[in-house]
């Protein structure tokens, strides 16, 4: 499974119903399971971002349908980066030579 840091911002219509945030947040751990992929954790945050969330997915093309279902529903934008264990690193700078 890949490892993906994605940051989540609230949208207006997200403010707005704003009570509704973990509700939201748990029902796009249902979408995204029902793809195979999972949010590792989430945390609501004070800053430049909303959320800073941990997702594990098989793949890019998995990934990006559940946070274009979730993001579907007006609530949220992502912002979405790939993350490497130390181990992965590893491999990556063995192929870099």
């Amino acid at each position: 499974m890949a490892t993906y840091v994605v940051l989540i911002d609230w949208t207006d219509h997200g403010v707005h119903n704003f009570k509704d945030t973990v509700d939201r947040y748990e029902a796009a751990q249902e979408q995204m399971r029902a793809l195979g992929a999972q949010f590792k954790d989430a945390y609501w945050t004070l800053g430049a971002h909303d959320l800073v969330t941990i997702v594990e997915a098989p793949d890019d093309e998995t990934l990006a349908a559940g946070l274009l279902a979730a993001a579907g529903q007006g609530s949220i934008r992502t912002t979405t980066l790939r993350a490497f264990s130390a181990d992965q690193m590893r491999g990556v700078i063995s192929k870099a030579g």
